[in-house]
């Protein structure tokens, strides 16, 4: 690859064919936020057909985003070096090898693996994605092509249940859950194949390194704390379980002392540390992860309650959380006018309305009787996903606004990865209220639908608490001013919601 790289200052020097790369982009990108919104409304089948245990149908979600997060911030670097469109095209197809192999997997301990390789080659896809995108249109065209991004979060946001439900439904050949990650086989395969002859390729730098230590401290941090969320409940809370949890402190303060001495030799960081000692990005972070935790255990729980408790089909699932995925698409669609003003209010009342959403949600959940009527879901779910679309269009950029703008691109990936983690933390510990419940439940001999009930109010209320913390913190978020000429920050990146 060339060292150099020409970036268009204006329509007339830019890529004639940029706006079909950017459709390879934007296919790739709507083929990794689909997933994570399509999976959950086949959990119960998923539970069915490979007999699994509770540990194991919350790991089909954690693993996924755990190896996600773990990914962002090294796979960023790595596509840095060897270049973003070498690093995309290898994790687009990755992505579709490891597609193929969730589909194809005989087991769920085979499935779970697969999702670690799936959301490590999202991963290493991702932060290509922006990049690339930032690099190939001129500036009178970014806003447009930005645009699009948005966008496209929002329809996978929608249509992840609605498809999943089809595909399910239908049953091809017999294939039951499986078509949900084969049908990105031949999708992933388009889009390696045009990427490579349409995407600008964009130099690698090999002189740059990563941070190896730093990446090796931070993922044993962060799998030390979220394992022993998952599997203490199975092995009844012991004492490893609690050690682990504990390791996982010591692991992150050695994370903190490395990147320090890292960043005292001059030498390349997982996570600046000029970030790590900065209060307001930490708040920033702690933030981010309670806000991001809540959202995809949520719908864990009501697609097991729904389907398993119910008897409702993937698709009247799917179907029954779509409201919460169109209020999200609603806001996506006008919030971008409002730039960065109102960023805080934007999150504080965002994360309100969802407070408001799901304790509504709860009290439908604890008064249903022998039957569900999918209508009662619809006002609270609605109303939540209006709230994470507009808290979310401010989170990032809340956050970002009390970074100095050198730090900007650091820290917008660390905010990624740091919403996923959020979201592996979210599942452990709702799953643990939810399948505690579950189990005592129909120890008691309740009745399925009784049972499912029970266990889901108690679980909902985590939700409940999470976004009314958020509430209480964000006021303590402090905002910089606008930033100069010739120092605005990177564009946050589309969030989807995981329904």
């Amino acid at each position: 690859m060339s060292s150099q790289f020409h970036v268009p200052q204006s329509k007339a020097d830019a890529d004639p064919r940029r706006w079909v790369a950017l459709a390879v982009l934007l296919l790739a990108s709507f083929m990794n936020l689909i997933d994570v919104t399509i999976v959950n409304v086949a959990l119960p089948s998923l539970q069915l057909n490979l007999g699994a245990d509770p540990s194991q149908i919350e790991w089909v979600i954690a693993a996924y985003v755990l190896a996600f997060a773990l990914g962002l911030l090294p796979f960023g670097r790595l596509g840095d070096i060897v270049g973003r469109t070498r690093m995309f095209l290898i994790g687009v197809a990755a992505f579709t090898l490891a597609s193929a192999f969730c589909g194809l997997a005989p087991s769920i301990e085979w499935l779970i693996v697969a999702r670690v390789l799936q959301g490590l080659a999202g991963a290493a896809m991702t932060p290509q994605v922006l990049a690339i995108a930032q690099v190939t249109f001129p500036p009178e065209e970014k806003g447009q092509a930005f645009s699009l991004f948005g966008l496209s979060a929002g329809l996978a946001a929608v249509a992840g249940p609605i498809v999943g439900g089809v595909l399910i439904g239908a049953d091809f050949g017999g294939l039951d859950w499986r078509p949900i990650f084969l049908v990105n086989v031949p999708f992933g395969i388009l889009a390696v194949v045009a990427g490579w002859f349409l995407i600008p390729r964009t130099p690698g730098h090999p002189g740059l390194k990563n941070d190896f230590v730093g990446i090796g401290l931070f993922g044993a941090a962060t799998v030390a704390l979220v394992y022993p969320l998952i599997e203490g409940r199975a092995f009844g809370w012991p004492a490893w379980a609690w050690g682990l949890m504990a390791a996982s402190l010591v692991l992150a303060g050695l994370f903190v002392l490395w990147e320090r001495r890292r960043a005292a030799a001059d030498e390349p960081q997982l996570l600046n540390f000029g970030l790590i000692s900065n209060p307001n990005y930490l708040l920033g972070l702690l933030i981010t992860t309670i806000f991001a935790s809540g959202i995809p255990a949520m719908f864990m729980v009501i697609s097991l309650l729904l389907q398993s408790g119910y008897g409702f089909t993937p698709l009247e699932s799917g179907l029954t959380n779509t409201p919460f995925s169109v209020g999200v698409l609603a806001v996506s669609l006008f919030i971008g006018r409002l730039g960065q003003r109102y960023l805080r209010t934007r999150l504080a009342v965002g994360a309100a309305l969802l407070v408001i959403g799901i304790a509504w949600l709860d009290f439908v959940i604890r008064g249903l009787g022998d039957s569900v009527d999918h209508w009662t879901f619809l006002p609270p779910l609605l109303l939540a996903g209006l709230g994470l679309g507009l808290g979310f269009s401010g989170l990032f950029q809340s956050v970002l606004a009390g970074v100095p703008p050198r730090d900007a691109g650091a820290g917008s990936g660390a905010l990624q990865a740091f919403q996923q983690i959020g979201g592996a933390i979210g599942v452990a510990l709702v799953g643990e209220i939810f399948f505690t419940n579950l189990t005592a439940g129909f120890a008691a001999g309740n009745a399925p639908h009784v049972a499912f009930a029970a266990a889901a109010g108690p679980a909902i209320l985590y939700q409940v608490a999470s976004f009314a913390l958020v509430v209480i913190l964000v006021p303590f978020l402090r905002i910089r001013g606008p930033a100069q000429p010739g120092q605005g920050r990177e564009a946050a990146p589309p969030v989807v919601a995981e329904a």
